[in-house]
């Protein structure tokens, strides 16, 4: 009877259950030159995945044979340009759906407004962005495009950010005898913590935001070992999927693991490109077993049969 709790042993680490595919899942685009190959990954089937951004507001050319409607494109206003009368945004969106016939429905807007330029932040003024704001995305809202509020940090700084720039958003289209509020359609959040400090954050918005539904545009729990890595991504993706108020979520781990700015564990991608089990489960697959950092675990063992062939063994030691 020693050999199946050996044989159970041994595949106890990689057995996981799959998590299910979600409609709501997308892509957090980070290009790279150096393995090109890999932004392919996530629109080959089977995939989850509905739509991405790219912190840019043109779509990318890699994924310009795939259909608006199977992958939608998400323009992204993701700072301030030189000049806050500039309305290249505007432009650019509208020559999006007018010249080229790219059905953009939503639109996000500023990246981290509240954070430094050092740490990805777009380090913008409240008063600064709602001008930007009223020049560049009021017009796309008239046109029907959906526009998300600012993603701050998931920092102290962000709520109170948000808050100063709708006052002074105001500000710019009120009348002494017409007082109006500038609008958006959904809240964009940043989190990177533990999954209490996420669930904690999400009611922070419901509360200063209420009956507007989120978009979880950012998230991780970075530099954690890779237990707590993928235990937190299992609990976040099956709270996401069950709250009617989470619209759209897009994970931060699209890139390999030697490259990770969150931490390698973090990653979808080893560190030869394969998928990790956060990577396949987030496109709706089973476990991989390869592990972030050495591209090793069931397919190292078995190159050919992978799990299957270690569960057929578990299977015989079983019946011994």
């Amino acid at each position: 009877m020693l050999y199946p709790a050996v044989f159970v042993a041994l595949l106890a680490p990689f057995i996981a259950p799959a998590a299910a595919a979600s409609s709501k899942r997308g892509l957090v685009f980070t290009p790279n030159n150096t393995t090109p190959a890999d932004d392919k990954i996530w629109v080959e089937k089977p995939t989850s995945l509905t739509w991405y951004y790219n912190y840019a507001p043109k779509p990318e050319s890699v994924y310009k044979d795939v259909p608006q409607s199977q992958f939608e494109f998400v323009p992204m206003m993701w700072g301030a340009p030189s000049s806050l009368d500039d309305t290249s945004f505007l432009s650019t969106v509208k020559g999006l759906i007018k010249d080229q016939g790219v059905n953009i429905t939503n639109v996000l807007s500023f990246n981290e407004p509240d954070g430094p330029f050092a740490y990805g932040g777009s380090n913008i003024e409240p008063s600064a962005a709602a001008k930007l704001w009223v020049n560049n995305l009021i017009p796309l809202q008239e046109m029907g495009v959906r526009v998300g509020l600012p993603a701050c940090t998931g920092g102290s700084t962000g709520l109170p950010w948000l808050q100063n720039f709708l006052t002074e958003c105001s500000k710019l289209i009120s009348t002494a005898d017409n007082q109006r509020n500038c609008t958006y359609d959904f809240v964009t959040i940043h989190w990177y913590g533990n999954f209490e400090g996420l669930a904690s954050h999400m009611g922070e918005y419901s509360a200063a935001f209420p009956n507007k539904t989120m978009w979880i545009t950012e998230y991780n729990d970075n530099n954690q070992d890779l237990k707590t890595t993928q235990s937190f991504y299992n609990t976040s993706a099956e709270y996401f999927d069950r709250l009617e108020s989470v619209e759209r979520y897009s994970y931060f781990g699209a890139f390999r693991s030697d490259v990770s700015n969150v931490g390698p564990n973090a990653a979808m991608l080893s560190v030869n490109g394969s998928l990790t089990d956060i990577g396949a489960w987030y496109l709706g697959r089973q476990a991989t077993g390869i592990l972030p950092t050495t591209s090793s675990g069931l397919r190292s063992l078995f190159p050919q049969e992978g799990v299957a062939m270690l569960t057929a063994l578990v299977v015989v030691a079983l019946s011994l």
